[in-house]
């Protein structure tokens, strides 16, 4: 279903901050959300290691700080933050609303941290990936959803 963001912020209690809306599809690939500061408000100085993330700004105004370099944020600004890089927000007098789209990030879990060893060994039903060893069990994946490595396309009977 369509919404536009001025219905999304029309919809969203006064004082409130935080996502507005976030995709919310299973089995996808990508991952976007559009978030709401209010005026005055910042999202800390921070580094994302994973995902690059695509950021629109569509309302209001405010700021980006990106490896320290300072810009102004105006509806239609568009940036991509790599990963890796430091960045902050910081919503100006009329707040600032903007969305992000990045590749959807591999779920928590517990144990050990995914290999980074190609995998020899193979699994009789799944492909597995050869960077972090997960098990693609769709039969058509081409990528994998944890870390979005290309996966050996799928033997054919003989």
């Amino acid at each position: 279903m369509a919404v536009t963001v001025a219905e999304l912020i029309a919809a969203a209690p006064d004082g409130q901050s935080g996502a507005l809306w976030r995709l919310g599809t299973s089995g996808r690939q990508l991952d976007a959300n559009v978030v709401r500061l209010l005026p005055g408000t910042d999202v800390a100085v921070h580094t994302e290691a994973e995902v690059d993330v695509l950021l629109l700004a569509v309302a209001g105004g405010g700021s980006l700080t990106v490896d320290g370099a300072e810009s102004d944020l105006v509806p239609g600004a568009l940036t991509l933050l790599p990963r890796g890089a430091a960045r902050g927000l910081r919503a100006g007098a009329d707040g600032l609303v903007y969305l992000t789209a990045h590749r959807r990030r591999a779920g928590m879990s517990i144990g050990k941290p995914p290999s980074t060893e190609p995998l020899t060994e193979t699994c009789a039903v799944h492909l597995v990936c050869g960077r972090c060893q997960r098990h693609a069990i769709e039969v058509d994946a081409r990528f994998c959803s944890r870390c979005g490595t290309a996966l050996a396309p799928r033997p054919t009977a003989t």
